[in-house]
């Protein structure tokens, strides 16, 4: 089990530069837990590839569906004073601290494409390469 954040599910999600990367953590670990904040940054991010037409209407609809299907029944809620206290202690976003005290609540690494977050909260936040290639726990 691990958890995910938004830009590892939508680099599985979206064909990509780290497409393949998200492949091979989620052949590692398919057990994704995500705090119930993905959906509403997913949804942005399919906004997003929309606007800018990297992706059609359908396309980003479909993803939306399979994002539901793969994830919808491994969320969690997260406290918000953990997350206040990890964003203050950690220099992150509420966001993602969000994320953070998931992982934390679980004991399990927080997978990720965001190096700033990564180099905040390591041990805990791995990147998706170090997870992907095998070197994360």
């Amino acid at each position: 089990m691990i958890v995910a954040d938004t830009n590892l599910v939508s680099y599985l999600l979206i064909d990509g530069d780290h497409t393949d990367l998200a492949r091979r953590v989620y052949e590692r670990d398919p057990n994704w837990r995500l705090p119930t904040l993905w959906r509403s940054e997913f949804l942005n991010v399919l906004a997003t590839t929309v606007r800018t037409k990297v992706l059609s209407h359908e396309q980003a609809l479909a993803a939306w569906h399979a994002a539901l299907r793969l994830f919808g029944g491994n969320e969690h809620d997260v406290g918000g004073e953990l997350v206040l206290a990890a964003a203050l202690r950690h220099k992150i976003s509420a966001y993602d601290a969000q994320f953070l005290v998931l992982a934390n609540t679980l004991k399990v690494p927080l997978v990720t494409g965001d190096k700033a977050l990564v180099r905040a909260a390591t041990p805990v936040a791995q990147a998706l390469g170090e997870f992907g290639s095998g070197g994360g726990r």
